[in-house]
């Protein structure tokens, strides 16, 4: 019968065979423009680029904000602090200070600062810095020194000049999570715990990315037309995965932080930029920063002994009993300044630098973004983004400056 010989007949027996979902997932996972490193240029970038069009994929290897941009003491710089060496990074820092207020108001707290000078050396740089200063389009004004006491009594009292500038505070973390908020809610994927561990170039172009989930332990690859280095000081250890070397020096600072607002307003040493000259207000901290040396290795820096002890003695020229209080912490960070030096990197230009691999190295669609500050995230995603949407000719023109950005917290009330 029809139906006995239909239950006799064989039926094939399946055959495994092994599936290649680094392949499908290549397939699947295309972006215009990956980048890779999840700190304020990053971000910055990310939410620039989907303001653009562009289809965007971010790849953090530990957490959002987890190296330098989460490490750093927090200050808006006006550009004060590099008018005298910088006019161009000085007027930079102004520019930003003032589009950050209007776009991120809530991530920061314009409490201005106080430049001091406290000895002869520092009082004949006075005039020369406020000069630079105006030059640079910042509106500092030099103040007797009882007026810039009425607004902290806690400097010191022995400061014989002081000039008022428009500093301010960030709060890192929440500026550059308002970023990744912006640019998620545009369609940007953002992945953390993911390492890059290899980039593929195929014929002097780059093609795809090789991740490593740290959550799950698997590996998958994504395609992209366009990658971003945005490593900060760990810029050249990712472009080596592409056979390129990239001239960064990673410069380690330390930091100290006690318990106590000591002063509202960020207080300064008048002087040319050098070690503990800086103290920083952060909601109930107060913070001097920093010290600054060349390290080979940007990863688990902690601050010595004796940089602790240095620091809270300069901060207590700047603001006496600074050290009284007690200690909440210390840690240090690595800047990504653009180039390389034999010393402590403080010769090395605070600019930005983007570094266009196609051009310079034969590898087409790779470019890496080094140096900037973090009051300068927003123009340094702007810059990169700028050399990517050339590169894949569409020019279409920046409006980062133009929008407020989501609060920090939509981040996570997003899908």
């Amino acid at each position: 019968m029809e139906g006995q010989e239909g239950l006799n007949r064989q039926v094939p027996v399946p055959i495994c065979v092994p599936v290649d979902f680094g392949s499908i997932l290549s397939a699947m996972d295309r972006y215009d423009v990956a980048i890779i490193g999840g700190g304020g240029t990053g971000a910055a970038a990310a939410y620039d680029l989907t303001l653009r069009g562009f289809k965007v994929a971010l790849f953090e290897r530990g957490e959002l904000t987890s190296g330098t941009t989460g490490r750093h003491h927090g200050q808006l710089h006006s550009g004060a602090r590099y008018a005298l060496g910088d006019v161009n990074i000085a007027r930079e820092c102004m520019s930003e200070t003032l589009i950050l207020r209007r776009i991120a108001h809530d991530c920061i707290e314009y409490n201005q600062g106080l430049f001091l000078a406290l000895n002869e050396e520092d009082c004949a740089l006075t005039d020369p810095f406020v000069e630079a200063c105006i030059s640079a389009g910042i509106p500092a004004r030099e103040i007797p020194v009882g007026e810039a006491l009425s607004m902290e009594a806690r400097i010191n009292p022995k400061a014989e000049r002081a000039v008022l500038v428009p500093d301010g505070t960030i709060d890192a973390y929440r500026l550059a999570m308002a970023f990744f908020a912006s640019a998620k809610a545009r369609g940007a994927t953002i992945r953390h715990f993911s390492e890059v561990i290899g980039i593929d170039v195929v014929s002097g172009t780059v093609g795809s990315l090789l991740i490593h989930d740290l959550l799950n332990g698997r590996e998958y690859r994504v395609q992209a037309d366009a990658v971003i280095n945005a490593a900060g000081p760990w810029s050249n250890r990712v472009a080596a995965l592409a056979g390129i070397d990239v001239p960064v020096t990673a410069a380690a600072g330390s930091m100290v932080a006690v318990e106590g607002r000591i002063v509202n307003m960020v207080i300064s040493r008048l002087r040319r930029p050098g070690d503990g000259d800086i103290v920083v207000p952060q909601r109930r901290l107060s913070i001097i920063g920093s010290t600054q040396q060349k390290t080979d290795n940007p990863d688990g820096l902690q601050p010595e002994r004796e940089e602790v002890a240095f620091l809270l003695s300069a901060a207590d020229e700047l603001v006496p009993g600074f050290s009284l209080q007690p200690l909440r912490a210390a840690w240090s960070a690595a800047r990504p300044l653009a180039g390389r030096t034999g010393d402590d990197g403080r010769a090395i230009s605070r600019d930005i630098a983007i570094y266009d691999h196609g051009s310079l190295d034969g590898v087409k669609g790779l470019f890496s973004i080094i140096g900037g500050k973090a009051t300068t995230l927003r123009i340094m995603g702007e810059k990169v983004a700028d050399a990517v949407a050339g590169f894949l000719g569409v020019p279409v023109a920046c409006s980062s400056a133009d929008h407020a950005l989501l609060p920090h917290s939509a981040y996570w009330r997003l899908p």
